[in-house]
């Protein structure tokens, strides 16, 4: 870490938790509130590269030198009950640093909590505000709560500003870089463009409804007014993102598991890969942008194999006509992992997770690329394509009941799809709180 940003995270760290005692504490003992309650977390994470080879760098590439980068993030999220199904969420957010190279060189880059936005200095935002109703339709959950949810049905609408992963293509073992994989490709699939600002959040409305071990989700939400920007687009019938899907949820023998089906079409003022390789000068611009529109589809499956083992995969696609627009540069994915507890060695809450990623983009995508074309997060000024091929392991060690030490080690093979550069290895320490 800089020596400069260490003073100013450690200072937020203490002042979160000071703040957290504060307002979850009475007599040394949890507030329950059933108006209501608080959440709090505190993520710091350093994360370096090593040099590497490299025939060649450009605008998007990573540093072959090497380099060490840190972000923080500390967030304040409430609920409170409004009446009986109705809740409103609200998350206070602040954070800084930034990711390695500003956040590109890698397709699947490997820092979830590295916004694009870097600071060198503590910046805040409001970065959920939402409301939430919650219709029962009978079965067991809606009278019992320690049900296993099998038997439930209910209608949930959320309407407000949120993150769209909060609802759609969520995994139990890879969602959260926070707590467990850190890579992009191992919190949601690198192939959807989701719709969101720099710091991952947007507007919108989404509908839950869950029918026992199935469920259907549909969601409509703004995108930004420029690539992957912090200003929404209110031109909406020209400028939206819609996603849908559905999963059923299963047992193996006694073993449960989950499939979910994700189809999704965004449409933005995007530029269109063969109209900017037509005039050279329009590479760097990608071409003239107008109001397009881009789909894709993903599959996503979530198994347990013992009480302490779980598997996870995950397949994206989309057509790879049209640029990138919010995410980051991947139009096939393919990935998989497994995440073990710590049972074995007597450390039930310690988890284990080793998990693989293969990314590659469209003909038209490599072609721009090769020209000159930068995209969110890749762009070597030239392209030896080659897809690309991360591999993630992470060791988080619960050192006490609201602290978690992580060690990470990722390696990636031709990193933004080039085999004039790399392999790359990178390492991470994470320290997190939360209460």
């Amino acid at each position: 870490m800089r020596k400069a940003n260490f003073p100013a995270c450690l200072v937020a760290i203490v002042l979160s938790y000071n703040f957290a005692r504060a307002q979850t504490l009475r007599g040394g003992k949890r507030i329950k509130d059933s108006l209501g309650n608080f959440h709090f977390q505190t993520t710091l994470i350093g994360q370096g590269n090593l040099p590497f080879p490299a025939q060649y760098s450009g605008a998007n590439s990573l540093d072959p030198g090497g380099e060490i980068r840190e972000t923080f993030s500390s967030d304040v999220t409430a609920r409170f009950r409004l009446w009986r199904g109705g809740e409103f969420f609200a998350d206070a957010l602040v954070w800084q640093g930034g990711g390695l190279s500003h956040t590109t060189g890698l397709a699947a880059f490997p820092n979830g909590e590295a916004f694009r936005v870097g600071k060198t200095y503590p910046d805040a935002a409001i970065g959920q505000a939402y409301l939430r109703e919650t219709l029962w339709l009978g079965g067991d959950t809606a009278s019992n709560p320690e049900s296993d949810g099998q038997g439930e049905r209910r209608l949930t609408l959320t309407v407000g500003r949120f993150a769209a992963t909060n609802i759609f293509d969520r995994n139990i073992y890879a969602d959260d870089p926070r707590t467990q994989f850190m890579n992009w490709a191992f919190v949601t699939d690198l192939a959807w463009d989701y719709p969101a600002n720099t710091l991952g959040f947007t507007n919108g409305v989404a509908a839950e409804l869950i029918l026992g071990s199935w469920a259907a989700r549909l969601g409509v939400f703004q995108v930004t007014r420029v690539q992957n920007g912090m200003r929404l687009d209110w031109n909406l019938p020209h400028a939206w993102s819609a996603a849908a899907e559905i999963e059923k949820r299963y047992s193996f023998g006694t073993r449960p598991g989950a499939i979910r089906l994700l189809a999704w079409e965004e449409r933005a003022h995007m530029g269109n890969f063969q109209e900017s390789l037509r005039n050279p000068a329009d590479i760097q611009l990608n071409g003239l942008r107008r109001y397009r529109s881009k789909y894709g589809f993903g599959i996503n499956l979530e198994q347990e194999l013992r009480s302490d083992l779980g598997l996870f995969a995950r397949l994206g696609w989309n057509d790879g006509k049209n640029e990138t627009w919010e995410f980051t540069d991947v139009d096939r994915t393919a990935s998989a992992g497994v995440s073990l507890k710590g049972d074995a060695w007597h450390r039930p809450k310690d988890t284990v997770g080793l998990a693989a990623v293969v990314d590659g983009i469209s003909a038209a995508h490599r072609q721009f690329l090769a020209a000159g074309g930068l995209g969110i997060t890749v762009g070597d000024g030239a392209l030896n394509y080659s897809p690309e091929r991360v591999v993630e392991t992470y060791y988080d060690w619960r050192a006490t009941k609201h602290f978690w030490l992580t060690f990470d080690y990722q390696r990636a093979v031709d990193p933004a799809y080039n085999q004039a550069r790399g392999p790359v290895n990178i390492f991470a320490t994470r320290l997190h709180w939360e209460y």
